[in-house]
Parts: C-alpha cells; structure tokens; sequence
C-alpha cells in the first residue's frame, strides 16, 4: 500500500491538481537546498518524502487574494 494515502491527502490539500504543484515545489526545494523538515522519513525518495510532509501538516498552502 502506497503511503501516505492520496485520500487523506487530497482531504488535506483540497484537490488532486493542487497537491501535485506542491509536492513538486517542495521536492526542486528539497533538491535545490538540500533540507528536509524531518528526521526519518519511510520514503527514500524526495517526492515521497515530500508527501510525507503534506500529511504530517509540515505545508501550509496560502491563497492568494484578488
């Protein structure tokens, strides 16, 4: 099984498309800097650990007012 569910991650971020541009923001972070917010991850890869992140509450999305 795939973790951290998608499900309870679209709950989170609110749709699929949203959770993608994310995710992917964090991982060319991740790569670009080199720093990861936690100490243990279970995925080996960035995209994972980056998920992993989104469902521990560690990214916060902010929208952007008109």
């Amino acid at each position: 099984m795939i973790y951290p569910s998608i499900d309870k991650l679209v709950n989170i971020v609110g749709s699929k498309f949203l959770l993608v541009n994310v995710v992917s923001k964090r991982v060319k972070e991740m790569e670009e800097n080199d720093y990861y917010q936690l100490s243990d991850y279970k995925s080996a890869k960035n995209i994972g650990k980056a998920l992993e992140e989104v469902s521990k509450g560690l990214i916060h999305i902010k929208e952007e007012q008109d």
